[in-house]
């Protein structure tokens, strides 16, 4: 790709201020940090406008990865095991962990205590 094409992408995204998540939800979690006190209007677009097309490519990768794609729907753990999975996403294996089942946890924390007592 040339760098021409990718200019011109770049400023059709710029251009086309068709957003989808709300602008006064994005500056109050950017507010939230100690360190911000003033925010620019097109740091506040750029910062919305990359954080839709990040969210768009998480889930793009989780429905082609996942297991819902016979049935065109995308589950929770879909992305969890996107982020699990994909080292670019291996930063949100916190925040998406796998579910498991409360037996399950129970039973491996029985295990852990009796690893603990040998």
């Amino acid at each position: 790709m040339s760098r021409d094409n990718v200019d011109d992408k770049v400023n059709d995204a710029t251009n086309s201020k068709i957003i989808s998540l709300p602008m006064a939800r994005v500056k109050l979690i950017m507010k939230s940090s100690p360190d911000v006190s003033m925010i620019n209007q097109e740091a506040l677009f750029l910062t919305t406008k990359a954080t839709e097309l990040f969210v768009e490519h998480l889930a793009l990768s989780s429905f082609k990865n996942g297991a819902g794609k016979d049935t065109n729907t995308l589950s929770y753990s879909d992305l969890a095991h996107t982020a699990e999975e994909t080292e670019t996403f291996q930063f949100l294996t916190d925040i998406l962990p796998k579910k498991i089942l409360a037996r399950e946890y129970l039973k491996s924390l029985e295990e852990l205590q009796e690893e603990e007592d040998i």
